[in-house]
């Protein structure tokens, strides 16, 4: 709201500017208008409809900016009959159903960020997983839900990245889920050293959730209870730590322009996954640059010695020869620092929309959290090893080893 004040000293600018406001509306209104009555004759009016939403939203590959995640949920069980969609809740399982006696591992969030969490979906990883709307928490009727569906018995893991809307729907579908005899745990992934900021009661989560998933969900599957598996979960997390970068803001398909606004030569350090506000803004520098303050920044946190897991992870909008380039500068600075890459991944595995930039996420690990990443996986985003109780994998979807492009070292 203009505060009185400033709008009285403004008033005769704002009366000038009325003229040319009411033109360029009526306008835009008239071209419009004229759009929905031509294609209302030749293509129906739906199709005009659609035209006149594509005029004021960005460039997006999408029917209706309302549906976007019915329509992406829709697409993702016709592409992977390894899933389960539940439209009307709004929820990704396993179309095996649940394991008697294994730990269940749910995740969730705003939806934005795939693969997370859906992608994630399979042996060796989550149950199941809720996604909210874009960038929306989701509620907890539909976190009970899912609970409800994958529960085996031997209780469910709850893995929430840090931000309040997360934290507190979660919590809510917990002690719902408690009311009814089931047993759930929380772990907070809170790995991002950038800032604790208003969005979040402390630090944010970021990549590491995707380590906390493969690490988390490998013991369950081995059969570990509820209780190891809550504990290596967050063994993850305290040793993990991330930092992520923007060139560019991200758009919402909804609102259909950027979140923020960056300028041509500007980059946000220590960006948030929904574009909040990271430490500072700066000129674009070299990769090798951008790597060591995003490093210094983590090795200052927690230091960095022996065998660490590396993620160079994409933001969305990043080539992934882009993300190849930091991970040489990476790899450089351990060396330079006497730290071995164990293992690593490099690719699109939480992104934020179409955001330019990446994160980095670095773990330093365990002969025993080592062990637990290298056991199989299969699930839509990371898939290596052979599982003998799951599907064999198609020759046109091999599954990935080590050393191919899966990223374990």
């Amino acid at each position: 709201m203009i505060a009185r004040a400033a709008l009285g000293a403004n008033r005769g600018l704002l009366w000038n500017q009325v003229p040319v406001y009411f033109i360029a509306t009526l306008a835009a209104g008239l071209i419009a208008a004229a759009a929905y009555a031509a294609l209302g004759k030749s293509a129906g009016s739906g199709q005009a409809r659609a035209v006149i939403q594509r005029a004021r939203t960005a460039k997006k590959l999408i029917n209706d900016p309302d549906e976007i995640l019915v329509d992406a949920l829709t697409g993702m069980a016709a592409a992977h009959r390894s899933l389960r969609i539940d439209l009307e809740r709004r929820y990704i399982t396993r179309a095996s159903g649940p394991v008697p006696g294994k730990v269940s591992l749910v995740s969730g969030g705003g939806s934005g960020h795939e693969p997370l969490h859906g992608g994630y979906v399979g042996y060796g990883m989550l149950d199941a997983a809720c996604p909210g709307e874009v960038f929306t928490s989701p509620v907890p009727d539909r976190i009970l839900a899912a609970t409800r569906a994958v529960n085996a018995g031997a209780g469910v893991l709850y893995i929430v990245k840090n931000y309040t809307g997360d934290v507190l729907n979660f919590q809510m579908a917990a002690r719902l889920a408690a009311v009814g005899g089931m047993r759930v745990e929380t772990v907070l992934v809170n790995d991002d050293v950038a800032v604790d900021n208003t969005w979040t009661a402390g630090r944010r989560g970021t990549g590491a959730t995707v380590l906390v998933e493969k690490i988390a969900g490998a013991a369950a599957e081995r059969g570990a209870d509820l209780a190891a598996v809550a504990s290596l979960a967050r063994e993850v997390n305290d040793r993990s730590r991330s930092f992520g970068v923007a060139l560019t803001p991200c758009t919402v398909p909804a609102a259909g322009q950027p979140g923020f606004e960056l300028g041509e030569d500007e980059i946000e350090l220590g960006v948030g996954i929904h574009g909040e506000p990271g430490r500072s803004r700066g000129t674009l520098v070299p990769a090798r640059e951008l790597a060591e303050v995003a490093l210094a920044a983590i090795h200052a946190d927690a230091p960095l010695s022996g065998d660490v897991f590396v993620m160079v992870n994409g933001l969305g909008g990043t080539p992934l020869i882009e993300l190849h380039v930091v991970f040489a500068a990476v790899a450089d600075w351990m060396a330079r620092h006497g730290v071995r890459i164990a293992r690593s991944l490099v690719g699109n595995y939480v992104t934020s929309l179409d955001m330019a930039g990446c994160s980095i996420t670095v773990c330093r690990l365990t002969p025993r959290l080592t062990e637990l990443w290298d056991d199989p996986v299969d699930t839509p985003a990371l898939r290596w090893g052979r599982p003998a109780d799951v599907r064999q994998v198609s020759a046109s979807q091999p599954a990935r080893g080590p050393r191919d492009g899966a990223g374990r070292g």
